[in-house]
């Protein structure tokens, strides 16, 4: 049982399904990646917001990997959970899998983390409850997840080199 001011990742967890019609796509059949990161904004909002109880902001995407071409008439499945909670951002990862029903087919085709922050009612950073997490996998993403929060801040200027502790423990 967790305390009442901390979440399980399962408590965040979200499944959004969405099918790739015409209008998805570009000249080649394949679905536009700019659609499937409007979806995967979306499904991993979701899963901030569950996690947080408030309204959320995307405040940034990285480790995009478009590994997989995603086809007209595929069902996209998209999974998302919070791998970390920190003072008032989460830390979002995000599965994308395509299946092709009538062939019976289901490939893993797109992951990413997206970071976001939660809003109280005027709009200002909230609080967030800590992230406590149960598997060895969401173990794994949540140690994970201040290494990667280091590089997106020295990424936008925001950390120097020098100060990122846990990534040089890394080389340690």
């Amino acid at each position: 049982m967790t305390a009442k001011n901390s979440k399980t990742p399962r408590e965040s967890y979200t499944i959004m399904n969405e099918i790739v019609l015409p209008n998805d796509t570009n000249t080649l059949g394949n679905l536009m990646g700019g659609r499937l990161l409007h979806w995967m904004d979306i499904c991993a909002a979701i899963s901030a917001q569950k996690h947080s109880n408030n309204i959320v902001v995307t405040a940034s995407v990285d480790s995009v990997s478009f590994k997989e071409s995603i086809r007209l008439g595929d069902v996209v499945t998209l999974q998302a959970w919070v791998t970390r909670a920190f003072n008032t951002s989460m830390e979002v990862f995000i599965e994308v899998y395509a299946q092709n029903i009538p062939k019976g087919e289901m490939i893993r085709c797109n992951e990413a983390y997206y970071t976001f922050v939660a809003l109280d009612s005027r709009n200002k950073p909230a609080p967030v409850p800590e992230l406590k997490p149960e598997t060895d996998e969401e173990q794994k993403k949540y140690e994970g997840a201040l290494r990667r929060r280091q590089v997106r801040l020295i990424l936008a200027g925001k950390m120097k080199p020098e100060d990122a502790v846990e990534l040089k423990n890394l080389f340690v």
